[in-house]
């Protein structure tokens, strides 16, 4: 661990909520996943599943019908909403007039945005059209409530056609791949950036979109705003399978969340300069990217070439007390 990504992870860990008995379920966080379709219900369970792990109280689901049924019997610690419907499936049978009203869809799932702290869009949203415009409507509809929102994969083809959606908005953290990051900085008419470092790529980027926050992922993890760069270069795995990066919107998100409760100031912080609100959220992102690359160091590890995405998941406490250590009392082993 470099020196500087020591002194980043030292001050997100003043984000952690202590681990105490005055707290009420729910304070600590409600993060909702907006994913899961016919074709695709890992990824919004391993983001929601992070989100759960590492601590987030309230982890919720939001999906069609179709990947309901499907999540529910992977776990029954999320709560899983089949609110969101696909154009595919509303020439069935059993199709009722609300299924194909995208207003009804999206009022139904806006309408549980009062009971969340942070939304994740994109684990499992698929590429179908009902889904990708019901998604932006929810996006926007966070916006106005200023939410933050984690945005990837497929919901990032939304940000692509219409970047006006999140431009300016400085709650909303991105997290795209190499293809992603490319695509989005085409999408900018950003012209090619293979000359400049590797800082300045997501820089750019972020400045372009008004200063929302950017996780370039890749060897190293750069996470910019535009003014703000941060590199976490921790080791990862060597391994590189489909859903890693769902366990990266879930850790943040839960971050995120709690980003808000310390600002409610549900515990003391003893530092007497208190952490300003955007440079928490840069330390949110940054803290989810190092859990998530801990996690698949560790799975690595012990799976070598044969690492799913669950094995990630089934590490996120053993990252997490091995770069934060316990909170309450201090005698966590912590690689702190």
């Amino acid at each position: 661990m470099s020196a500087s990504t020591f002194a980043i992870l030292s001050k997100a860990r003043r984000l952690i909520p202590p681990m105490s008995e005055k707290f009420h379920k729910g304070q600590l966080g409600r993060v909702a996943v907006i994913g899961g379709c016919q074709d695709y219900t890992g990824a919004p369970y391993f983001s929601a599943m992070a989100s759960a792990r590492l601590g987030c109280d309230m982890s919720h689901v939001i999906c069609t019908p179709a990947a309901a049924t499907v999540i529910k019997t992977y776990s029954p610690n999320l709560m899983v909403h089949p609110l969101m419907r696909q154009t595919s499936s509303s020439t069935s049978n059993d199709t009722t007039k609300d299924d194909t009203n995208m207003d009804a869809i999206a009022k139904n799932v806006i309408d549980m945005l009062s009971r969340i702290h942070v939304l994740v869009v994109g684990p499992g949203l698929g590429r179908d059209k009902l889904m990708q415009d019901t998604a932006s409507r929810v996006i926007k509809a966070a916006r106005e409530r200023n939410m933050p929102v984690v945005i990837d994969a497929d919901a990032l083809l939304i940000v692509q056609s219409d970047m006006d959606i999140i431009r300016g908005y400085g709650q909303a953290v991105l997290t795209p791949n190499v293809v992603e990051f490319e695509r989005l900085c085409k999408a900018a008419n950003i012209n090619s950036l293979d000359s400049v470092k590797d800082t300045q790529k997501v820089e750019t980027l972020a400045k372009a979109l008004g200063g929302v926050t950017i996780i370039q992922k890749g060897l190293k993890d750069y996470i910019s705003n535009g003014s703000t760069t941060l590199v976490n270069d921790l080791e990862g795995g060597r391994k590189r399978s489909g859903g890693q990066g769902d366990t990266l919107t879930g850790t943040v998100a839960t971050f995120l969340a709690w980003r808000k409760a310390y600002m409610d100031g549900l515990w003391r912080d003893d530092n007497k300069q208190p952490l300003a609100p955007d440079e928490m959220l840069g330390l949110a992102a940054f803290a989810g990217s190092a859990i998530t690359r801990e996690c698949s160091r560790l799975a690595f590890l012990k799976r070598g070439r044969s690492l799913q995405a669950s094995d990630l998941t089934d590490e996120i406490h053993n990252a997490f007390m091995g770069l934060f250590g316990e909170v309450d009392d201090e005698k966590g082993s912590s690689r702190l």
